[in-house]
């Protein structure tokens, strides 16, 4: 008998809320995700999927998919789609929320998505391919100025001078939230767009980061065409770098996540499967690897619910 477990969130004007604690939690919705989340339904394993927007995705942007065996001429757009009505017609639950970190306690994962709380006893990261660091030295000084969630470390800058280097036009609501808190805000896109409507405080800059330095803590951007002075930086990207999703995570020389053959990383009970694992880039292997990593995950999870029962 499979024990269902909840966890308690919080009161509110009616009563108790409560949320259940999901089999599997997959981040990433493009061909890897949706495959591993499509495989754990089958396998009768409760799954939520965190998505960014579709076009997001680098399959979306493909002109035409010719080497994905029998569906021969599709453009990306078109198969993503496909994928995307075969997770919904599964009941397939997805959430249109960044996942901004996660962390393990005992055999839960909790996963914050915009500041929402999410449980799962798994993982399965889909990221796509590893995101390189944006400016020289942004490694560096990760936790000391640089920072990837305006709602996180947004009140460590209060009445400070910061960036925001948006990836997308999504950025421009994190922009505006570091504003409301901020002395001065210099607005970087790295997007097109002509028009902006930001409060006073805040400058817009179209010219390309170089790099970021500092000290002890960041207090320099480096622009093609000028360097500001600042006390941090918010680099708000489409999806989180794995190594800032999650502490403990080991990679491979080449950057991307090290799994074994059953798509297991270094982290007990977190998978990842598509093209964060390695190359090639190919939709058939983020799809093969999304299934051996779903049906991986989902005998994980019997063994940790077994285990429970037995210790009840």
């Amino acid at each position: 008998m499979i024990v269902l477990k909840y966890t308690l969130y919080g009161y509110n004007n009616v009563g108790v809320m409560l949320k259940m604690i999901y089999d599997c939690a997959v981040i990433g919705a493009g061909p890897a995700g949706l495959s591993a989340a499509i495989n754990l339904a089958q396998t009768n394993r409760s799954v939520v999927v965190f998505a960014t927007k579709e076009e997001d995705s680098s399959i979306y942007r493909a002109p035409e998919v010719k080497n994905y065996l029998g569906f021969h001429d599709m453009s990306g757009k078109e198969l993503l789609q496909a994928f995307y009505n075969h997770a919904k017609k599964m009941g397939i639950e997805i959430v249109h929320k960044k996942v901004i970190n996660f962390y393990k306690s005992g055999d839960i994962f909790t996963i914050n998505a915009n500041n929402e709380f999410f449980e799962a006893y798994s993982v399965i990261l889909a990221i796509g391919t590893p995101k390189k660091t944006l400016l020289e030295n942004e490694a560096e000084f990760v936790g000391r100025g640089i920072s990837y969630c305006a709602v996180c470390d947004g009140m460590l800058y209060k009445g400070r001078t910061i960036a925001v280097i948006g990836e997308a036009i999504e950025a421009e609501e994190e922009a505006e939230y570091l504003s409301e808190l901020a002395k001065k805000l210099y607005y970087v896109p790295l997007y097109k767009k002509n028009e902006f409507h930001f409060k006073d405080n805040v400058e817009v800059i179209l010219s390309r980061p170089k790099g970021v330095y500092g000290e002890d803590f960041v207090n320099a951007l480096e622009l093609e065409d000028r360097i500001l002075n600042v006390d941090g930086i918010f680099i708000i990207r489409k999806t989180m770098p794995a190594d800032q999703l999650i502490y403990g995570l080991e990679f491979t020389e080449d950057g991307h996540i090290k799994v074994d053959n059953k798509m297991q990383t270094s982290i007990e009970g977190l998978f990842a499967a598509g093209d964060c694992t390695g190359r090639p880039y190919q939709v058939a292997k983020a799809v093969g690897e999304g299934q051996i990593a779903g049906l991986s995950a989902s005998t994980y999870v019997k063994r940790i619910k077994e285990g429970a029962e037995k210790k009840d």
